[in-house]
């Protein structure tokens, strides 16, 4: 099978297509390696699919519409995966124009695109942050989404009201996938488990917005890849699934586990709480297992090991 990437060499979606390519589907991977993060990481992300004949690599930014559609011509791919976006709640609020440029016409552009190509199945990459402050846990995909507390969030339910219009419009299967927190190997270096293991394992001080009590429903990568080429292989109409392992961990006991693998001691500066800084995630996984059969296999102390020993193997 044919399958485009968009955001391909960044965390996720380097995992993603390695997961693909091993199964033998043909890989166009479109990533612009913006200034988000350092592109050297993103380089090293793809270095493994790089190697592999069924992969190709377009440096391109998905806001570029005719590149893109020379992009499509030319790889012709039969189901697309969207993952190319700004990322970040803080970011996001400071600086929000660019999240609605790259998040909402960048997912416009590439809903286009697959139309004119007849594409059969657009997975999209949607976050927990559309649940905004929710008080009800776990958060369910009935639940409401129209009080995002940040530009980000704002802008991924934007993303998925775009995905329904083209789903009912043109017939298009279009599954939007509610990430939560993930992390593991390549992790993204602006997010707490990739930041704080380097900070920790550098002696470096880490930054703790509260007191250590908020909660995260950190997903573990290969859980969320397997939960994403679900999606891609199945027919669904317009869905909404949450992608989590359903388990809410404070912050402060992620710090006890990088810790722990570490041997050291992590040095704390508590901040007050941010802007758009949620009290805690936590995914209802019911639906993604019935329509996915999705099942999260990594509990948070496997995947923080796995991680850790990933980063003393290559640290740069």
């Amino acid at each position: 099978m044919k399958i485009l990437i968009t955001g391909g060499a960044g965390f996720i979606g380097s995992h993603v297509a390695e997961r693909l390519l091993e199964r033998g589907d043909s890989v166009t991977c479109v990533d612009n390696f913006s200034e988000n993060y350092e592109p050297e990481i993103k380089k090293r992300n793809i270095r493994q699919a790089m190697q592999n004949k069924n992969y190709r690599l377009y440096r391109e930014d998905v806001l570029n519409l005719k590149a893109m559609e020379a992009i499509f011509r030319q790889a012709m791919p039969e189901r697309v995966i969207h993952l190319a976006a700004k990322v970040g709640v803080r970011p996001s609020i400071s600086e929000p124009l660019p999240y609605v440029e790259t998040n909402i016409k960048g997912t416009m552009n590439m809903l286009e695109l697959a139309r004119k190509q007849g594409i059969k199945n657009f997975v999209f990459a949607s976050s927990s942050s559309v649940y905004g402050a929710n008080k009800k846990v776990p958060f369910s995909e009935d639940d409401k989404t129209d009080r995002p507390i940040s530009p980000y969030g704002a802008t991924k339910k934007s993303g998925e009201l775009l995905c329904y219009s083209y789903h009912e419009l043109h017939r298009m299967n279009i599954t939007c996938l509610r990430f939560f927190t993930a992390y593991g190997e390549r992790g993204r270096p602006d997010m707490a488990p990739y930041k704080f293991t380097r900070l920790i394992s550098e002696g470096k001080e880490i930054e703790m917005y509260g007191d250590g009590r908020t909660k995260r429903d950190y997903t573990y990568i290969a859980d969320i890849v397997s939960g994403i080429t679900e999606a891609l292989d199945r027919e669904l109409g317009y869905e909404t699934i949450n992608l989590g392992n359903s388990e809410a961990v404070e912050l402060r006991h992620l710090i006890e586990l990088i810790e722990k693998e570490t041997g050291k001691k992590a040095r704390i500066k508590q901040l007050p709480m941010q802007p758009g800084d949620l009290p805690a995630t936590y995914a209802d996984i019911a639906k993604a297992k019935r329509l996915l059969g999705f099942s999260p296999k990594t509990k948070i102390e496997t995947g923080i090991k796995r991680l850790v020993s990933w980063y003393r193997e290559n640290k740069q």
